[in-house]
């Protein structure tokens, strides 16, 4: 058991990368991919929400939609409730980048689940659920994410 959570720690960081590399193929960075799927999970959100939702300080994030704005993927909205905030948007041109993480994310899937079978992949879910809810009992009811 000692080095159960060593080896999800390393499964995590394989994943990622594996999918690092394929989404650089379509010119996205890590930190951009995870910004688009939240976006496309939960449009208009508030920038100093998403900034909480993927742990990163608020100058961080507005570094990476300055850079996703730029390339015509994002889009900031004065928060109508909020003068002082901005909400963020996905642009149209964003639809096939987004479109195009998520066949990406299904197919590394597919590649890493492969033999699990469907119950063995609900088995896991639902232990990596409990997981998350003994460190963290808010994140059970969190949305998950995918690109």
């Amino acid at each position: 058991m000692e080095n159960l959570a060593w080896e999800i720690a390393e499964t995590a960081h394989a994943l990622r990368r594996s999918y690092d590399r394929r989404a650089a193929e379509l010119g996205v960075t890590r930190a951009q991919w995870r910004v688009l799927a939240w976006l496309s999970h939960a449009p208009e959100l508030r920038q100093v929400d998403l900034a909480e939702k993927l742990d990163v300080e608020a100058i961080t994030l507005c570094r990476m939609i300055d850079r996703l704005e730029e390339a015509g993927l994002v889009e900031r909205l004065r928060d109508p409730e909020d003068r002082r905030a901005w909400r963020l948007k996905l642009t149209a041109k964003a639809a096939p980048v987004v479109e195009g993480l998520r066949r990406l994310a299904t197919e590394l899937a597919q590649t890493a689940f492969a033999g699990l079978g469907e119950d063995g992949v609900e088995e896991m879910r639902a232990s990596l659920k409990r997981i998350r809810g003994n460190l963290c009992p808010t994140m059970t009811n969190s949305k998950q994410v995918s690109a």
